[in-house]
């Protein structure tokens, strides 16, 4: 059996250890999260490969894919200020109409990762098929109430114009069409990053990011007899990339050989309690996406009283300070999947061991990465645009974005792990008290009592993430995650 499990998990020091005992779990668990040694068995070189074998097709997929968003961006840009607002007043409604199927995702790639972690492969694409189908109602509801409520959704913005008003409601327009496509596809990533498959999901994506450059390229200025489409265009080259990396995702989950996989000869009769089990850790996910974007959308409106230029800096600086999320993502991604297997192998103690030496590479990361926003802010704005006030006021908010990007990257890993042990429900508390507390509160009183104007919502946005970083690891050290009940 010893030499099965191996093969089937290429080597990972996970499956080197026994699989824990009620005994071991009972003495682990009165431990708070300080292990200081790995299992014998073990070694440092393998754990960090473990890491990096999920982390950087996952770093690749994600960081091309917000470059794609950049360039999007900045194909826009051409079309002066007004377009950038209208693509960007847009995404926070669009975030919220994904919030419901992206939450259950998050339940179904813990489940997952237990299921691979407790060899119950036959349990694993169980909740394949039931994730596939609960977040195919989820989108298609979200298509309904997105298109029903259109206007009111990007008026929460508080539009700066009503140029860009018109243009987010056709950017939004467009992309609500494309929703059902893109859930499926986001579940089938999820799932396949669960079991740390991370490589698959990076492939089809990277061909949608492909498809989407060459159709802003051919329909945002009109190319090759194509017609003009502006930021039309650029809305309709996104929707195009994503239904192709679904088809794509589609015929890769159908194919034999691999761990979780569809099959359309097995049941897919709706299982209730697999339902339960997904949202009792989606549906605090959930929560925590609402009130973030819910947040948001009064930290943005707070800054679009700025007035359209100081809208355009942060829209860019924004985008910009999105391609450093990519790596707290892409660790906190082998974060989640490892933290899962470990629990389902009854072994919390490599959960941590995991989240630990995670953190470090995120670390070394975060400070590279921070090092290019102070030294080289102005040159990566004028990518965006030509503008003087924007460049000179931008280039002192990406000293913010370097400040805070160990801060942000610990978070995010961390904040993984505890998902991948379903305690998303402290996350949510956590990110309620900073996004609502301190972002939104501090950036209503620095913009309009302190006038510090951008300077004063990029301070708030900076509070946050030290104060959510510092929450976060304060959970995790407490060790409550080792006693969280999954039913796989």
């Amino acid at each position: 059996m010893a030499a099965e499990v191996k093969s089937k998990t290429a080597g990972m020091q996970l499956y080197e250890v026994d699989v824990g005992s009620d005994e071991f779990l009972r003495e682990y668990s009165t431990k708070k999260s300080k292990t200081k040694h790995i299992p014998e068995g073990v070694s440092s070189r393998g754990v960090y490969r473990d890491i990096v074998q999920i982390a950087w097709p996952t770093l690749i997929e994600l960081t091309l894919a917000q470059l794609t968003s950049m360039f999007d961006m900045m194909m826009v840009g051409n079309l002066g200020e007004a377009a950038i607002s209208s693509v960007s007043l847009a995404t926070q409604p669009k975030f919220i109409l994904n919030t419901i199927f992206m939450s259950m995702n998050v339940g179904a790639t813990a489940l997952v990762a237990r299921c691979k972690g407790a060899r119950q492969p036959e349990r694993a694409n169980h909740f394949v098929r039931q994730a596939l189908m609960l977040n195919m109602l989820l989108a298609a509801i979200s298509m309904v109430v997105g298109l029903v409520w259109l206007e009111p959704l990007v008026g929460l913005m508080k539009p700066p114009s009503a140029a860009s008003f018109q243009g987010g409601m056709d950017y939004l327009r467009i992309q609500i069409y494309g929703i059902i496509p893109l859930a499926l596809t986001f579940t089938i990533t999820a799932l396949l990053r669960g079991v740390g498959n991370s490589k698959t999901a990076m492939k089809y994506n990277l061909v949608a990011n492909a498809v989407n450059i060459l159709g802003n390229y051919l329909l945002i200025e009109g190319r090759l007899g194509f017609p003009a489409l502006g930021v039309v265009g650029a809305s309709l080259a996104t929707v195009i990339g994503q239904c192709v990396a679904f088809v794509i995702a589609m015929i890769v989950i159908t194919k034999p050989g691999q761990y979780i996989r569809l099959q359309f000869t097995e049941s897919f009769k709706p299982d209730f309690a697999a339902y339960r089990e997904i949202a009792k850790i989606g549906i605090p996910a959930m929560v925590e996406n609402v009130i973030m974007r819910v947040a948001i959308i009064i930290y943005t409106r707070t800054v679009t009283s700025l007035g359209e230029t100081a809208y355009a800096t942060h829209n860019v600086c924004m985008n910009i300070q999105a391609l450093s999320f990519m790596t707290g993502q892409a660790f906190a991604t082998s974060a989640t999947s490892l933290m899962g297997q470990s629990l389902g192998r009854r072994r919390p103690d490599m959960g941590e061991i995991y989240a630990k030496y995670t953190r470090r590479m995120g670390l070394v990361v975060s400070l590279l990465l921070a090092l290019v926003f102070f030294f080289f802010g102005a040159p990566i704005i004028r990518l965006y645009t030509d503008s003087a006030a924007v460049v000179e006021t931008g280039k002192y908010i990406l000293m913010f974005v370097a400040f805070m990007q160990p801060f942000q990257s610990s978070q995010f890993i961390i904040a993984g792990g505890l998902r991948g042990a379903g305690d998303t429900r402290s996350i949510a508390i956590i990110v309620t008290l900073t996004t609502l507390g301190v972002r939104t509160g501090f950036a209503v009183l620095a913009v309009n009592v302190f006038q510090w104007g951008l300077y004063g919502a990029w301070a708030a946005l900076v509070a946050d993430q030290l104060l959510r970083s510092l929450l976060v690891l304060m959970r995790f050290n407490s060790g409550k995650w080792k006693t969280i009940k999954v039913k796989i």
